[in-house]
């Protein structure tokens, strides 16, 4: 990105049925964490949080990786992720969209059927790859 976000915000993704347990579980612990919010609730009280932790739902057969025994999203995913979802990323949006797909695909090896793929788990398969084709 050329423009760097003064805000940061961890997002927690989870499958469906467990999203609220979690949700509970890191209150108890005194972390200020937002349920599935809205564009409301992300404008008014997540980017006025210290540091606020985002529980989302985690999408079926989303690309994940395993790192020091840690279940996280592949750079595929976090692409497709960035692209679908403008309201969490809002930062991420226009020109710095378009930016990070250049950067990302000059130094790193995406595999674009597996990021296609899960693109079409988000309805947004066609859309991405137009969006790689024509303006990345």
């Amino acid at each position: 990105m050329l423009h760097q976000p003064f805000r940061f915000y961890t997002i927690v993704e989870v499958e469906k049925d467990v999203m609220e347990s979690v949700f509970y579980a890191l209150k108890e612990q005194g972390k200020e964490v937002f349920l599935d919010p809205s564009e409301d609730i992300i404008n008014n009280y997540v980017m006025n949080a210290s540091e606020p932790i985002i529980i989302t739902r985690l999408t079926t057969e989303a690309p994940t990786q395993k790192v020091n025994k840690v279940v996280t999203q592949t750079i595929e995913k976090l692409l497709v992720d960035i692209y679908c979802d403008p309201i969490i990323f809002a930062a991420q949006q226009g020109a710095e969209l378009k930016r990070i797909y250049q950067a990302v695909f000059e130094k790193y090896n995406v595999n674009n059927t597996k990021m296609l793929r899960y693109a079409s788990r988000r309805n947004k398969r066609d859309e991405i790859n137009d969006f790689i084709n024509n303006e990345v």
